[in-house]
């Protein structure tokens, strides 16, 4: 008789900072028989203990993992025997959590950030010098709607830089596709110009759809991006679209267009559930603070370093400030109410 055929090895994997996105991926990648440790706080295991995981989406998705199927702890001892560590805490938590890594994980650990912005991979890098430290995109809206349900709203496929052992297509799964890329630096800007949105869906207190699906919102939309694409040429920084082949220097002009146009080029670029909410309209609703900072703050500082202004991104960002010390959910503001805001600066 020959040899028996080899099972196939999974890496360990750590979700480092399970919340909204990290419970979905780790979910996912837990359901596709990985080997997947979800590293969250005491309430956030408290609830998944009671309720379970549950992963739904846009598309029909409808998955109730048992607790068997994934670990949780609360300690960063767990990161001990990592072959994978996914970062997915707000950009605010990023040097504690590293300092955890370079404490507790592997040196042959590979680190992924698939965290918002465009700074947290160097904080990264530069806190762990010995370890491989990749930048990653994801693409899609998760919103926490509690008893254990973690929804996806929107559609995409999450990039990672491209290095040794193929990671993303070693994690890659149905549902969870993802895929390496050469230049994630231009795919991360990319990704925080369209991340632009999110204090504007904050601000506006209704769901995705129902806020892009309305002209005024969308003009909001392409003007602070036009400002932001304005800042990024000055400072010789490119970007790539990570929905679509569309440049993203085009994306203002299709924001402009009719609506019945807009809907047209925008159904083949992405889904969007009827209810997908923001991060940022979450973190208000939950009373957290947003990464506000590393979105239009970002722009707006970058703007004062080229000696550039950008006005309009000051404005929100300055609301979504307001907001958080108000503590009291999203503002639920008319675009009119905004665009006030951004002529009084």
């Amino acid at each position: 008789m020959g040899d028996a055929p080899k099972r196939r090895s999974y890496p360990s994997i750590v979700v480092a900072g399970a919340g909204s996105i990290g419970c979905f991926v780790g979910g996912m990648l837990a359901q596709g028989g990985h080997d997947v440790t979800l590293f969250m706080r005491e309430a956030t295991m408290e609830e998944i203990s009671k309720h379970g995981l549950l992963l739904t989406d846009f598309d029909g998705l409808d998955v109730a993992l048992a607790g068997d199927r994934f670990a949780m702890d609360t300690q960063p001892a767990c990161l001990a025997g990592a072959d994978i560590v996914l970062v997915t805490v707000k950009s605010g938590a990023t040097e504690r959590i590293a300092a955890q890594i370079a404490e507790y994980a592997p040196q042959t650990a590979v680190v992924v950030s698939l965290q918002n912005g465009v700074q947290n991979v160097e904080l990264l890098r530069r806190a762990l010098p010995n370890h491989d430290v990749r930048a990653g995109m994801v693409p899609f809206n998760v919103l926490w709607v509690g008893g254990g349900r973690f929804h996806r709203g929107t559609s995409g496929d999450i990039y990672i830089d491209k290095g040794k052992g193929h990671i993303a297509r070693l994690m890659s799964l149905p549902g969870l596709e993802m895929h390496e890329h050469r230049n994630m630096t231009a795919v991360q800007w990319g990704k925080l110009l369209i991340n632009l949105n999110n204090a504007l869906n904050a601000l506006s207190g209704v769901p995705l759809k129902q806020q892009i699906g309305d002209m005024r919102w969308r003009r909001l939309m392409a003007a602070q991006m036009d400002e932001a694409l304005a800042v990024l040429r000055c400072a010789g920084i490119g970007t790539q679209n990570p929905f679509a082949a569309l440049p993203m220097r085009a994306v203002p002009y299709v924001l402009r267009l009719p609506t019945w146009a807009f809907r047209w080029l925008a159904k083949a670029m992405l889904s969007i559930d009827p209810t997908a909410r923001s991060s940022m309209w979450e973190d208000l609703d939950r009373g957290r603070s947003t990464e506000i900072e590393e979105l239009q703050g970002r722009i707006v500082r970058m703007a004062a370093d080229q000696g550039m202004s950008a006005p309009i991104n000051s404005a929100v960002a300055a609301l979504i400030r307001e907001s958080e010390t108000l503590g009291a959910g999203a503002p639920q503001m008319r675009p009119q109410e905004v665009r006030a805001r951004i002529k009084a600066r």
